[in-house]
């Protein structure tokens, strides 16, 4: 039996509970992890309020899709890691908020020696999502500016130093003073505190009044208009998540300025082992050449509901991460 937190009902953060779980042995194809950390990411909320039902398992289930750990068992037929190997996954199986987990070795990652395992945890799904944001559906390079909304947000911090890093003019919106001060320090050339000012006049400011190539908007309903309204005619938009509320996407959006539109799922991107291990290398390579530095905050893995309502009412910068046996 190990130690995991189990949700039986959505709602709030309090409808996870710890609790134990028999595990059983890696099947064929399969391997077994203890986990060193686990990350906490928004998308755990959605799936917790049951706003994502299409993507999480059926009731009661172990919420979670991000761990570092080691391997301790292997199951017939794996030969990509060994018994002693220390792993990260990102993405499905829903089950990481737990002492040990059973994996498919296809979607096990080495994380490299240099590379902290908590600060792996920490971000192999929020810096796989940034490594989509900004490599794949828009290549972010020198000459560009763009608009990301929670700059010192877990993926936010990540790619707003990956677009600096690539080049771009970034500015970022945050929603305190503090949060304006890691934001800057996160590589955003202009930082918004969107509590205090309107961030598109203040964007279309900053542009001369020609708006973004590319505005990032992982809020939702608040800030979809006005995100749209920042970005240049034929520019881009990429609205990947729903903080506030799902937006409410019409012809008319469709066709204003003529912007590209792109609500990417990351899972998509890194569907063949190829792509995830190319894209993870990418991430620990930045990681270890110092291009994405790493904030995390940890809590015992039986307060994740309390990590859950920190995130929810935004207490947090950077990356949160569970830790077992604490």
């Amino acid at each position: 039996m190990v130690k995991a937190i189990r949700l039986y009902e959505h709602g709030d953060p309090e409808m996870m509970k710890l609790d134990d779980l028999e595990l059983g042995e890696p099947k064929t194809g399969e391997i077994k992890m203890k986990n060193i950390a686990i990350g906490v990411n928004y998308l755990d909320v959605y799936m917790r309020k049951g706003l994502l039902i299409g993507f999480s398992p059926p009731l009661p289930y172990t919420p979670g899709m991000e761990a570092a750990g080691v391997v301790t068992a292997i199951g017939p037929e794996v030969t990509s890691c060994k018994v002693g190997d220390t792993v990260a996954y990102a993405g499905f199986p829903v089950c990481a908020y737990s002492e040990e987990l059973i994996l498919p070795a296809e979607r096990v990652v080495q994380v490299p020696p240099s590379v902290d395992p908590i600060i792996a945890a920490a971000t192999i799904f929020k810096g796989l999502t940034a490594q989509v944001l900004v490599r794949s559906c828009f290549k972010v390079g020198p000459g560009h500016t763009i608009l990301y909304h929670a700059a010192a947000g877990g993926v936010g911090s990540l790619a707003c130093q990956w677009a600096n890093a690539l080049g771009a003019t970034v500015i970022g919106t945050v929603s305190t003073k503090e949060k304006a001060v890691q934001a800057k320090e996160d590589g955003c050339h202009h930082v918004i505190i969107y509590k205090e000012e309107n961030f598109v006049d203040r964007v279309m400011e900053i542009t001369s009044g020609k708006g973004v190539d590319v505005a990032y908007d992982s809020i939702g309903k608040e800030t979809f208009e006005g995100s749209l309204a920042c970005v240049k005619t034929c520019g881009h938009m990429i609205s990947f998540g729903m903080a506030s509320g799902e937006p409410e996407l019409t012809y008319r959006h469709l066709t204003y300025k003529s912007v590209f539109f792109n609500i990417p799922q990351f899972f998509h991107y890194v569907e063949a082992r190829s792509d995830l291990l190319a894209a993870s290398e990418e991430v620990f390579s930045n990681i270890e050449k110092g291009v994405l530095r790493v904030r995390v905050k940890q809590y015992p893995l039986s307060e994740a509901a309390r990590a859950h309502s920190d995130l929810e009412n935004r207490k947090t910068t950077g990356s949160i991460v569970l830790i077992p046996g604490k």
